[in-house]
């Protein structure tokens, strides 16, 4: 609850006024209950005050076994069979949320007109009681009444957990209801799916009391429960007053999949009969009768117990008068006798298609579908849905200051401009400057390029040896010695690769000389591989060449002190100066 302060604070400003949005009826107002295995269609005319149903139909949904009904994707191509089944061809629809999936929460705020303003403390509020983040929440509210009603001083008690609200001349009564936006995202996505658009999706608990107040089912003076049982779950709903004082949800499916007999839909044209339950579902009334009957109604009365025991626990001034059962499950009589035992209150089976005059093909669809009709229902009057979470009630939006604001806003954009302009100019200067310098420096590098491409080699090649560990001038001076001298041969490459293999390229002046190389270097401790000899004449008479590749052996030693080289011939010029361009002699 808001601090006087926060109130006060409130009420200084300037909020603007505006009326809230009135939602348009479609011409044909098309409703989806999704029930199990079943899919529950009710189709409402709007009539002024007092819209009609026009069709209620019923056919079940074609789901695989092992279909995960979690997939929206799954559950839309579901609908749009079962739809086509039906030849219901619908543009728009409106879908519920069950109980079990929605949050409420009872709060006493000041009566403020504005919905906006009012919003924004609902939202401030409840934040703090939800289970879940407020951004992972679709918040909607409705004013149950005002506390300065004499009539009702008293306030009534929500579910168990929820806030009461004391009685204030100045406050309204407020009942919230929060979603997660993941559900909201399933039932919208489903609808996608399907081929149609969701216009709104409602509460099925508010539902179920539009419905009954369609139905005339109880007094409006006087607080009742509606039990409606669904295949897998019963929900628990006490009214008063055209509104919701009490909503509980209890799942059966475990019982349900110990082996309970498979609901089934009543069979098309039965007509109504006693206590509410047609002679369609008669059939299913006699199944319950059988071994596994007693137990689905026994957990549904254990349940129905358990959450009236509790609401008559917050207030026993308020307790039901009178129980509805609702539900096309088969057990609706059963349930409805033993429960009105159990409590001692009177209780009755609800016959949704006798109190609303339904056509004849709408009677056997009836009973299971109240969520459904009053979903139609409500979207198709004036009132609209009192919940709906497709198009919840949003906090107002403050505008006070409005000019100050654009102004400020106005300037800050033109300093911004002129600083990023400024800031702009600045580092273009300086980032040419620095591209005049670096575009010297790799022109100059350009320049320079051969020459560090050549050393880079040559230091890779110097490294290479370094990183051997042997001293490959000791191998190239001991081969000058051992080879033939150069009147017979010369070599015309020497490279040592990675893997520590000598290859040689030399010229000869006949192929004996090369055949007798082999030997050599097989007598001087290197391990040959055999010779290949092919003609390659050069201008300096040396008519024949190979290429060798010599292992070096780890045991071979050099002992270059032993060794006796050839002697230089008498034209070597190797050691004479270099002779210039032009052909003399520097």
């Amino acid at each position: 609850m808001p601090s006087p302060v926060l109130s006060g604070l409130l009420s200084r400003f300037p909020w603007p006024q505006r009326k809230h949005r009135v939602q348009r009826s479609p011409a044909l107002v098309t409703s989806l209950d999704l029930d199990g295995q079943m899919l529950r269609v009710v189709q409402a005319v709007p009539r002024g005050d007092r819209p009609g149903i026009a069709r209620v139909a019923a056919t079940a949904l074609e789901l695989p076994a092992d279909a995960d009904r979690a997939d929206p994707a799954v559950m839309g191509r579901a609908v749009a069979r079962a739809l086509h089944t039906l030849n219901i061809r619908p543009t728009s629809i409106v879908m519920g949320v069950p109980r079990a999936q929605v949050v409420l929460r009872m709060l006493s705020l000041p009566a403020i007109s504005d919905d906006r303003q009012l919003a924004s403390m609902v939202h401030f509020q409840v934040g703090r009681d939800l289970p879940f983040r407020l951004d992972e929440a679709v918040v909607d509210f409705k004013v149950r009444r005002s506390l300065r009603d004499g009539s009702m001083a008293e306030p009534i008690p929500s579910e168990p957990g929820v806030e009461g609200a004391a009685s204030s001349p100045a406050k309204v009564e407020v009942l919230v209801a929060a979603a997660r936006r993941e559900v909201v995202d399933f039932y919208q996505q489903t609808a996608e799916a399907a081929g149609l658009k969701l216009i709104a999706l409602g509460l099925l608990a508010y539902a179920n009391v539009r419905c009954l107040e369609a139905c005339q089912a109880a007094e409006d003076d006087q607080p009742f429960a509606l039990i409606s049982l669904r295949p897998d779950e019963v929900n628990i709903d006490v009214i008063a007053r055209q509104s919701l004082l009490f909503s509980r949800g209890a799942s059966l499916k475990p019982l349900l999949e110990a082996g309970l007999p498979p609901v089934t839909e009543p069979a098309p044209g039965a007509g109504a009969g006693a206590g509410g339950a047609d002679r369609g579902e008669a059939a299913s009334v006699s199944e319950a009768t059988g071994p596994r009957g007693p137990a689905f109604t026994d957990a549904a009365i254990i349940e129905v117990v358990r959450s009236l025991h509790s609401y008559s626990g917050l207030d026993p001034k308020t307790a039901p008068a009178k129980l509805v059962v609702a539900g096309a499950t088969g057990h609706e009589t059963l349930l409805a006798e033993a429960v009105s035992k159990r409590m001692g209150i009177p209780c009755t089976v609800l016959d949704p298609a006798k109190a609303l005059h339904l056509p004849s093909d709408s009677v056997p669809h009836a009973a299971g579908s109240t969520a459904a009709i009053g979903l139609a229902l409500a979207l198709a009057g004036p009132r609209g849905l009192p919940f709906d979470f497709l198009n919840p009630k949003h906090p107002a939006q403050p505008r006070d200051m409005r000019r100050i604001r654009i102004l400020a806003g106005v300037a800050a954009a033109a300093a911004a401009l002129v600083f990023v302009l400024a800031l702009r100019t600045y580092l273009l200067n300086q980032r040419e400057k620095i591209r005049s310098a670096l575009a010297a420096q790799v022109a100059e590098a350009e320049k320079k390029s051969p020459i560090y491409r050549r050393m880079i080699q040559q230091s890779a090649s110097v490294n290479d040896w370094a990183r051997d560990g042997r001293n490959w001038l000791e191998h190239y001076a001991y081969l000058s010695a051992i080879l033939p001298p150069s009147e017979d041969l010369y070599v015309t490459s020497l490279t040592v690769s990675g893997q520590g293999t000598i290859r040689l390229a030399v010229q000869a002046q006949s192929g004996e000389i090369l055949a007798r190389i082999e030997k050599l270097l097989r007598g001087a401790g290197y391990e040959v591989k055999p010779i290949a000899i092919t003609p390659g004449a050069e201008r300096y008479g040396y008519e024949f060449r190979s290429n060798v590749e010599l292992l070096v052996p780890e045991k071979l030693k050099i002992d270059l002190t032993k060794l006796k080289f050839p002697a230089r011939p008498a034209d070597d010029g190797s050691l004479d100066p270099a002779v210039n361009k032009k052909g003399g002699t520097g």
